[in-house]
C-alpha cells in the first residue's frame, strides 16, 4: 500500500482534476506503447511461427506452430558469418574515422577567435541541403579507387552535418572562453589543449557520436549497394537481402507444392532476418540509452 501511496492517482490530497488528468495521460500512454511495442513483439513471435499461420493471418498474440525453422534457414547460410564480420569492421573503423572527423571539424568551429568560422559553418550546412549527386560522387569514388574496397563504405560520407552542428553546440555551451584563457597563461598552445582539456571533459559528446556513428553504420546498405559489387565484402544487410530475394525468386519455378512451401518459408524467413539483423543492435542500446537523452538535449540547444 505505501508503494500506491506515492503515485498521485491513489493520493488522498490529489485533486479529483488531476487525478482525471493522470487517468487519461496513462491511458494515451498506454495506448502509444501498444502501438509501439505491438510491431516488435509481432515480428518476434511470426519469426517463430509457421508459415502457413501468418499466411491465414492466425498469428496474433502467442506463436502458432511453434518451430526455429525460420533461423535454421537463416543462419545456415556460410554468408551470414561473412556478412556479420563485414559488418563489424565496417562498424568499429567507421565509427572510428566518423567520431575522429566530426570531433576535429566541431571544436575549430566553436571557437569564436578562428578565422572565418562562420563562413566555414555556413559552408558544412550548406552541404548538408545540397551536394553533387549520386553519379558525380560515383565518378570521383571510382577515380579515387574506392568502388569494390572496404574504404569506400567506411570513407564516403563518414561525415554527418547534423552530428557536426551537435558536436559543435556541446563545445560552445560546455567550453568556456576563460577556461583556453587560462590554459593560455600558463603556456599551453591549442592543439595540447584540445587534447589535454577540452577531450576528456567532452566525454559524453564523444559516447553520443559513437552511438549515432555506430547505429548508423550498422543498419547501413546503400553505400554497400552502390559502390561494392564482390559479395565478400557485403555487410550484413545485404546479404540478408540477397538471401530473402534468392528465396523469392526459387517461388517462380518448381510445381505448386514446392511454391506453396517457398512462399510460407519466405513470410517467416523475413521475420526472421529482422531479428538477426537488429538483435546485436537491441543488446547494445539499453546500456546506451541515456546517452540518446544527452544527445537530444544537446541538439535543443543553440549554438
Amino acid at each position: 500500500m505505501k508503494v500506491f501511496s506515492k503515485i498521485r492517482i491513489f493520493d488522498k490530497r490529489t485533486s479529483l482534476e488531476d487525478k482525471i488528468f493522470d487517468v487519461v495521460v496513462l491511458i494515451v500512454l498506454a495506448i502509444v506503447f501498444i502501438l509501439v511495442a505491438y510491431p516488435l513483439y509481432f515480428v518476434l513471435i511470426a519469426s517463430l511461427s509457421e508459415g502457413s499461420y501468418i499466411n491465414r493471418g492466425e498469428v496474433i498474440l502467442f506463436p502458432k506452430g511453434f518451430t526455429f525453422e525460420s533461423y535454421s534457414l537463416v543462419l545456415r547460410d556460410p554468408r551470414i558469418l561473412t556478412g556479420y564480420a563485414n559488418t563489424f569492421i565496417y562498424t568499429i573503423f567507421g565509427t572510428l574515422l566518423s567520431v575522429f572527423v566530426t570531433v576535429l571539424a566541431a571544436f575549430p568551429l566553436s571557437r569564436k577567435d578562428m578565422f572565418g568560422h562562420k563562413f566555414f559553418t555556413w559552408f558544412f550546412l550548406f552541404t548538408m541541403y545540397f551536394n553533387g549527386g549520386l553519379i558525380p560522387t560515383y565518378l570521383q569514388a571510382k577515380n579515387l579507387g574506392l568502388v569494390n574496397q572496404r574504404a569506400a563504405v567506411i570513407v564516403i560520407g563518414c561525415l554527418s552535418i547534423w552530428n557536426l552542428i551537435v558536436c559543435r553546440t556541446f563545445f560552445v555551451t560546455n567550453v568556456p572562453d576563460e577556461l583556453w584563457e587560462a590554459a593560455s597563461i600558463d603556456g599551453c598552445s591549442m592543439y595540447k589543449f584540445f587534447a589535454v582539456i577540452v577531450v576528456p571533459i567532452s566525454k559524453t559528446i564523444v559516447a553520443i557520436m559513437v552511438l549515432y556513428y555506430a547505429v548508423g553504420q550498422w543498419n547501413g546498405f546503400w553505400k554497400a549497394m552502390i559502390y561494392l559489387n564482390r559479395s565478400a565484402l557485403y555487410p550484413l544487410q545485404l546479404v540478408l537481402r540477397d538471401i530473402l530475394l534468392g528465396n523469392q525468386s526459387l517461388m517462380l519455378e518448381g510445381d505448386p507444392e514446392a511454391i506453396a512451401k517457398a512462399i510460407e518459408q519466405g513470410e517467416v524467413m523475413k521475420y526472421a532476418i529482422i531479428v538477426v539483423s537488429s538483435l546485436p543492435v537491441l543488446m547494445f542500446y539499453p546500456h546506451i540509452q541515456k546517452y540518446f537523452v544527452k544527445g537530444v538535449k544537446v541538439g535543443s540547444l543553440k549554438g
